[in-house]
C-alpha cells in the first residue's frame, strides 16, 4: 500500500470516531432505510461538490 493509500486509511478510521463520538452509532446501524441511506449519500456529494464549485472559482480568481 502506498502512503498515499494509508493516509487515506488513516483518515476513514479518525472519520469513523468521530461519527461515533458524535452520533453514537457506527455503519453497522441498522436505522434507515435504503432510501434513507441514498439520500445521506446524496447529500453527502451535493455538500462536495459545493466545496468543489468554491475551489473552482478561487482557482479562476488566481488565474486572472
Amino acid at each position: 500500500m502506498s502512503s498515499i493509500e494509508e493516509n487515506v486509511c488513516f483518515k476513514i478510521l479518525k472519520r469513523s470516531d468521530i461519527g461515533k463520538e458524535k452520533y453514537g452509532v457506527t455503519m453497522e446501524r441498522d436505522d434507515l432505510t435504503r432510501l434513507e441511506w441514498l439520500k445521506h449519500t446524496q447529500e453527502e456529494l451535493m455538500d462536495a461538490c459545493v466545496y468543489i464549485e468554491k475551489l473552482i472559482s478561487e482557482e479562476k480568481i488566481l488565474k486572472k
